[in-house]
């Protein structure tokens, strides 16, 4: 293993050492002159920059000659001697130099000009753009290496780079933003008032990205199952090739197998991140998961804050409306009843037992047989006589209500299939039916429309797919009154058994 990233970074000791404004100051400088395409710049130059400031009234020119060959001794700046216009041994001896900023301060100086942009929060952003750039990168990949890779090697390198690119860029992109909504600030600034004017921006654009994500994201999956792992190590040993050919001062430090293998492995990191590895839950995923609970979140808050707006508001306009109502009534009895609607019953008494005859969830409660409660004495010494009593075995009960319970269930599933003409039931053609059968159909109608392909398997096992065949209407009659609704036919699909009159579509 290379054991160079262990080694310490002399670069970066200029941040924290006693002087440590002087020395930022003049790298500040060198930075912004090599991103004005100035490499190279005499002590004057720097000097003279530095007096502007009120920090170095009494900098003197020997501070600085002090300072920039310490910053060489740090590796921060690379000094060369100036050979030009030298007419007298003694101006040779001066060793007249003019300084460059390293590779590694620049980078640095880059970083930290960032960082102060930052501030204190996260930033980020969830652009949904991006994953159809990249589905794009994917596609022109896939397309060089279905035509064989007789594309130019700098054109697939552009493909490969700006591929992973995007990539880079969604993923800190997306982690910013995500640890900017579950920050603290975030959280204060959502209680706030203010929070309210920003609700709909923030879940519109949540709720875009989420859309655009799911639409996206799928066809990303599919494209990456289909690339096989040997034509995209083909497509790298193309692009590592190219890169090879770019001339440099130094030998690299890589070999051509080993670029192709660290390549390969950012390629297996991008597949990890959509399709999820050893069947762990992949991070597009967990994306997917944290998006939708920042939503869910601001829901919550937003419906706080309306709820404390709600209670602080006067109602004075409410009751004055409603003294107009009880002003208008002609009797007494008439106000009580208005009463009783308006604000509820008075003095209401609360009566609970202990009877749980069904779990049932359909049972009513006037088919439940009367129970009693027996009021103890509220006495302080008052204890309720106790005397040893057997232990009942309740085992032929059970198996009987069971037995009672299974031929229900059978005498339901009978009516069904009765119900069944071809293969499906036609909610527009049903004749009375009985509440039970209707509960059964309307609770199989709301399971499949909560699904996209509206296809849902009972609890007899019966697997059935919900149509609606027009905008219209019907009614569906019962024995306890009719109820109007959207013109639905349930289909039976592949079944265990397909219910009497039926067949399998």
């Amino acid at each position: 293993m290379d054991a160079s990233w262990l080694k310490p970074i002399s670069e970066v000791k200029y941040l924290a050492v006693d002087n440590a404004y002087r020395y930022r100051a003049i790298l500040r400088y060198f930075y912004t002159q090599h991103e004005r395409m100035r490499q190279y710049l005499f002590p004057e130059e720097v000097y003279a920059f530095l007096k502007q400031h009120d920090e170095f009234r009494d900098y003197t020119e020997d501070d600085l000659q002090q300072d920039l060959d310490q910053l060489v001794k740090w590796k921060n700046l690379i000094a060369r001697q100036e050979t030009t216009h030298i007419r007298t041994i003694e101006e040779f001896k001066k060793k007249r130099f003019r300084y460059q900023c390293s590779p590694y301060t620049v980078e640095i100086e880059r970083m930290i000009r960032a960082l102060e942009q930052l501030g204190d929060s996260f930033g980020g952003s969830l652009e949904k753009t991006r994953f159809d750039r990249l589905y794009t990168s994917l596609v022109r990949i896939e397309t060089i290496i279905k035509n064989g890779f007789t594309e130019k090697r700098d054109e697939m390198n552009q493909v490969w780079e700006e591929t992973f690119d995007y990539f880079k860029k969604i993923i800190q992109n997306s982690a910013d933003y995500i640890a900017y909504l579950n920050s603290e600030n975030m959280e204060e600034q959502m209680m706030s008032d203010a929070f309210l004017v920003y609700k709909e921006k923030f879940t519109t654009y949540l709720r875009d990205f989420i859309v655009a994500l799911q639409k996206t994201s799928m066809q990303i999956e599919k494209l990456l199952e289909d690339l096989q792992e040997e034509e995209v190590r083909q497509f790298v040993h193309h692009v590592v090739d190219y890169q090879m050919t770019i001339p440099r001062w130094k030998d690299l430090s890589l070999t051509r197998e080993q670029m192709v293998e660290e390549r390969m492995e950012t390629w297996r990191s991008l597949k990890e991140w959509f399709l999820g590895r050893n069947g762990h839950e992949s991070e597009l995923a967990f994306l997917q998961k944290q998006t939708n609970e920042a939503i869910r979140r601001i829901t919550r808050v937003v419906q706080r804050l309306g709820e404390r707006h709600h209670h602080f508001r006067s109602r004075k306009k409410d009751y004055l409306y409603l003294a107009q109502w009880f002003s208008k009534l002609d009797s007494l009895e008439d106000a009580h009843k208005l009463s009783a609607v308006v604000f509820g019953c008075f003095h209401t008494k609360h009566v609970v037992t202990d009877n749980d005859a069904t779990e049932d969830m359909y049972r009513d409660i006037w088919d439940e047989a009367p129970s009693e409660w027996t009021v103890k004495p509220r006495v302080r010494h008052y204890q309720e006589k106790k005397k040893p009593q057997a232990i009942v075995d309740n085992e032929n009960k059970k198996k009987q209500t069971m037995v009672e319970f299974l031929q229900q269930k059978q005498r339901e599933e009978e009516e069904l299939k009765q119900l069944v003409q071809d293969g499906k039931i036609i909610l527009r053609e049903l004749p009375v039916v009985a509440p039970h059968v209707r509960k059964t159909l309307l609770s199989w109608i709301a399971k499949a429309m909560s699904r996209e392909d509206r296809i849902v398997k009972t609890e007899m096992g019966w697997k059935v797919k919900i149509v609606q065949k027009d905008e219209e209407f019907i009614e569906l009659h019962s024995e306890d009154g009719m109820m109007i609704m959207p013109n639905y036919e349930i289909h039976f699909l592949e079944n265990r058994e397909v219910p009497a009159g039926g067949a399998r579509l």
